[in-house]
């Protein structure tokens, strides 16, 4: 695959959602960002401001399979990774495989769920495999999570434990629209429903390919250790009692590869890496207490860390340099 084929299949699942999404470039930004990393999503936000809409719409671009789990405190983990069950027509046992065995799994409300089921989705998100009773099976690629969940409501729900969102390449909050896009919603949504005509932009075989592609996008020494130079701030901070560790770092990379790739670069800038910082660091960060004045104290830490440590002056003009030759 060239770069120019990997752009493509990109802006075709770009464009595909937009015609479903209204606004939130930022926010498809983000998540098409953490595809091309070979990450999962955490899409966090109050009720009614798209997460679920979003997802769905990024499910349907892509050409592959698709499940979605509500999840409930009565959800098993055998639920999501299936059983075998003993066929008496035959006398043997059977694999019944669950929803995991897709390319793109939406997690809606996963933290309604218990931690026994929640923990269910570690060796899946990271492993790209499921183990039951001893047997190892491997998932399909692309495999790709988006959990939803609302952060204001918290009754009936539990909470997410470190080790689980430390599997979540970024979480992203949708935020409300603007008095324009709320005006374009009600219009678009007025007479007709968009999701049910939307169509896949490209295949599995196209994303798992672009996104082998974004593995290979060019980040220069200086620009490896400017992202472990934030890692470790965080780390420096007071307020934090648990930094950025070093999956957190390969993460921030993994996600600055793929943003610069969809922006149409074979090279990462240090403005791809501040761009995902924050929604890859900070829902990774322990703190002591809230910090205050801040909304976001997580990303408020990123934001400060991002302030304190030195940008590399001269890879751009390196990059572009070798880009030309």
């Amino acid at each position: 695959m060239e770069l120019r084929e990997a752009v493509e299949i990109i802006g075709r699942i770009r464009r595909n959602i937009s015609e479903v999404v209204v606004g939130k470039e930022d926010v498809v930004d983000l998540l098409l960002a953490a595809l091309l990393g070979n990450g999962h999503v955490l899409l966090e936000d109050v009720p009614g401001t798209g997460k679920t809409l979003l997802a769905k719409a990024l499910a349907k671009s892509l050409g592959g399979e698709f499940k979605r789990i509500q999840f409930t405190p009565d959800l098993l983990p055998s639920d999501l990774s299936g059983i075998n069950f003993y066929n008496q027509k035959t006398g043997e046992f059977e694999f019944r495989s669950g929803p995991v065995f897709t390319h793109v799994l939406l997690a809606d409300e996963i933290n309604r769920a218990t931690p026994r089921t929640q923990s269910s989705l570690l060796e899946c998100m990271e492993e790209r495999q499921v183990t039951i009773d001893g047997v190892t099976h491997t998932l399909a690629a692309p495999f790709f999570v988006m959990a939803t969940q609302n952060p204001v409501d918290q009754q009936g729900t539990f909470p997410l434990p470190e080790a689980q969102l430390d599997r979540f390449l970024m979480r992203i909050a949708m935020g409300y629209p603007t008095s324009d896009e709320g005006v374009a919603i009600l219009r678009r949504f007025k007479e007709r429903q968009p999701l049910t005509e939307l169509r896949p932009a490209a295949s599995a075989a196209e994303v798992a390919e672009a996104q082998r592609f974004a593995q290979f996008v060019r980040v220069e020494e200086d620009l490896l250790a400017y992202i472990v130079a934030i890692t470790e701030a965080t780390r420096k901070h007071p307020e934090v009692k648990l930094g950025a560790s070093p999956r957190a770092s390969m993460s921030l990379l993994r996600a600055s590869q793929g943003f610069a790739l969809q922006h149409g670069r074979e090279y990462v800038t240090p403005d791809d890496i501040k761009a995902v910082a924050a929604p890859v660091l900070a829902h990774r960060l322990l703190l002591r207490h809230g910090l205050r004045g801040a909304d976001q104290p997580g990303a408020e830490v990123v934001r400060q860390a991002l302030e304190q440590v030195e940008v590399p002056a001269e890879t751009v003009l390196a990059a572009k340099g070798r880009q030309g030759d």
